[in-house]
């Protein structure tokens, strides 16, 4: 997700229907994660990969450092 800070935000989409999907986003917020969980339609979210809102990241494994 693209977001005005340094963070690296992040959404996955856990299911989809004909209407759109249903994600997880994952925020970074002063060290702790804020997770939401929401829907989002088919065309919104073309929209959004279209001007670069979000980018296409496939086959990551999810790796996370604690301090």
């Amino acid at each position: 997700l693209k977001s005005h800070s340094q963070n690296v935000d992040y959404m996955t989409i856990e299911s989809e229907s004909e209407e759109g999907y249903i994600i997880k986003i994952v925020r970074d917020k002063d060290g702790y994660n804020e997770i939401t969980t929401d829907f989002i339609t088919k065309e919104l979210f073309e929209t959004c990969l279209r001007t670069g809102y979000i980018t296409l990241v496939e086959n990551v494994s999810e790796n996370i450092a604690t301090a």
